[in-house]
């Protein structure tokens, strides 16, 4: 396969993915090295594709139509609930980020739009490999979230509120 036609290939598995797909994934489906898709992706991107890199693997940025920054604060335990009025109303949780005192702004990708993929951060947390980012924040954080109307957001921050979880 030549690296145009592979390029294209990559970047439409990347875009019917509902997870984020790594580069060791793509490497072994396309039959190349890991370095060889670094290279591909770098090449899709300055061909003005939007590929996010998350810890999870790649990730072709969401066309929806509404976006929304949600101020919250919650406990540890809240962090189901509050993704799940997210998806459940048919929002993505693009991403968490945190204003530190000292650091400043510190944001992390999360891409998660179903409860399959709550659940799979869920578990990651609960393992120990890491802590929240809120935890540095003692549980205020914010959220960009995305979804195809600013009705579906209206409603997801109304089901914030409801739930407690909204901040001021």
């Amino acid at each position: 396969m030549a690296g145009e036609e592979r390029r294209q290939e990559i970047l439409k598995y990347i875009e019917q993915s509902e997870n984020p797909v790594s580069g060791q994934k793509l490497a072994e489906i396309f039959h190349v090295s890991r370095q060889v898709i670094v290279q591909d992706i770098a090449l899709l991107r300055a061909g003005d594709r939007e590929i996010l890199s998350t810890n999870r693997g790649y990730v072709c940025k969401d066309e929806k139509k509404a976006v929304r920054i949600f101020r919250v604060f919650h406990t540890d335990e809240q962090i189901e609930e509050e993704l799940n009025i997210i998806v459940d109303w048919g929002g993505k949780a693009a991403d968490v980020f945190v204003e530190h005192k000292v650091y400043g702004e510190l944001r992390a990708a999360l891409n998660i739009s179903s409860r399959m993929q709550v659940r799979k951060f869920l578990e990651e947390i609960q393992s120990g490999k890491s802590r929240p980012l809120t935890s540095l924040t003692s549980g205020h954080h914010c959220h960009t979230v995305y979804a195809d109307s600013e009705e579906i957001l209206d409603r997801i921050q109304e089901s914030l509120k409801e739930a407690g979880i909204l901040s001021a």
